[in-house]
């Protein structure tokens, strides 16, 4: 079950966007599995993907539309990732675009695909173009939570944020959703994910914001420590709202916007986490004290991909060890193993490299045993600070991840 979430997120309309979903029998469940987003041609899009250098097909044919104009059509499917097949992906997913450019009357370039599912199997394509009409259909401005849910693979939940706020004198509607619950180290973006907004922001300033966001909050989740081959995250501005551009990281307004949308950045990766596969606990590790910036990012990382410190922490088992262990292969410098402390929330493991003398294993099997982790771990080095989210490794990941396909 999901750590804290709603079954059902309330998820506001944003001003130009509509959005339609259907079946197009990809996956296995009986539901929707694709989804169609439309936005006016002023809308400034911004997108970052995948590092992996296996990316999909999707990711290649959408980086090159980027590259030729401002996209209005966004079309995903879930239950296939079209990825490892060569050419022939690269085809279907033009198909796809060019089968929405025609409904829309748009040109193909103005399309993206996204997709997300099994590796190494070519796409149905023949029922995905039917059911575009059926997309086409059903767009409503209402539709966000409909979207959330045709992205689904493995998620037990649609995942979705809305916030709204005041920027100058225009009232702005920002609303996100995301899938995502293993093969979670995004590295780029989480697995996919789609927020628009109707504030009006020039495209240069609107891929500095994405980037920003991404690097303060998808960029520090991690589930299993895997990187999908079709990692998305598309960041949309209407400018549907009764304001001027924001042409200038001066503009006085950017600060608000940015807070604004770095927090739902953050509630919707953080959601990612919630509800990670098999999941039982919400941990964040936090590193203080670091020499460096990528000390403390590398070392929080290397503790939430640790296979013994996660599933101690779905045992509810305070094996100090383990942490203590990680932080010395982690090859940090200058590290000096008796200023090293660990807390988990406010109980303290750890002190000057060694037990703590107010600890008892009581009060470390009791803090332990919560969702809700927070670990913490001060090095004495230097001022740098390192932050990210993970879960537990339980039964059922591994169960999960073994059915994956059957």
């Amino acid at each position: 079950m999901p750590i804290g979430l709603p079954k059902t997120p309330r998820l506001e309309a944003v001003p130009g966007v509509k959005l339609g979903t259907a079946n197009a029998g990809i996956s296995k469940a009986e539901r929707d599995d694709v989804a169609l987003i439309t936005c006016p041609a002023s809308t400034a899009v911004a997108a970052v993907f995948t590092n992996n250098l296996f990316s999909a097909a999707p990711v290649t044919v959408a980086k090159q539309h980027l590259s030729k104009c401002s996209p209005q059509a966004l079309f995903i499917n879930s239950g296939n990732a079209n990825a490892a097949t060569g050419v022939r992906g690269i085809q279907d997913a033009e198909s796809v675009c060019e089968r929405v450019a025609q409904e829309l009357g748009l040109e193909k370039s103005a399309v993206l695909p996204f997709s997300t599912g099994v590796i190494g199997s070519r796409l149905p394509l023949s029922s995905m173009l039917k059911a575009i009409p059926e997309c086409m259909h059903a767009l409503s401005v209402d539709n966000w939570l409909a979207a959330a849910k045709a992205m689904m693979t493995t998620d037990t939940v649609p995942k979705g944020v809305s916030r709204r706020f005041t920027l100058g004198n225009a009232n702005i509607t920002l609303t996100g959703i995301a899938k995502g619950s293993g093969m979670i180290r995004p590295q780029m973006a989480t697995m996919l994910g789609f927020v628009a907004m109707d504030a009006a922001v020039t495209r240069p300033v609107l891929q500095l914001l994405l980037r920003r966001a991404v690097s303060k909050s998808f960029n520090r989740i991690t589930i299993d420590g895997d990187t999908s081959t079709n990692d998305a995250c598309v960041l949309l501005a209407t400018g549907q709202a009764e304001m001027e551009a924001i042409q200038h990281e001066s503009d006085q307004r950017f600060a608000e916007l940015e807070r604004n949308i770095e927090q739902l950045f953050v509630e919707l990766a953080q959601s990612l986490v919630r509800d990670g596969e098999g999941a039982t606990k919400f941990v964040t590790i936090e590193v203080v004290g670091a020499a460096t910036d990528g000390d403390a990012q590398g070392l929080a990382f290397a503790v939430a991909h640790s296979p013994l410190v996660k599933t101690a922490l779905f045992a509810s088992d305070p094996n100090w060890g383990r942490i203590l262990a990680v932080i010395g292969r982690a090859g940090l410098d200058r590290l000096e193993i008796n200023k090293v402390d660990v807390y988990v929330n406010d109980v303290a493991f750890v002190v000057n490299g060694e037990r703590a003398d107010t600890y008892t294993e009581e009060s470390g099997q009791a803090v332990m045993a919560p969702e809700e982790i927070h670990l913490k771990i001060c090095l004495g080095s230097g001022n740098a600070r390192g932050l990210v989210w993970t879960t537990d490794l339980s039964y059922d990941y591994v169960k999960i991840n073994a059915e994956y396909r059957s």
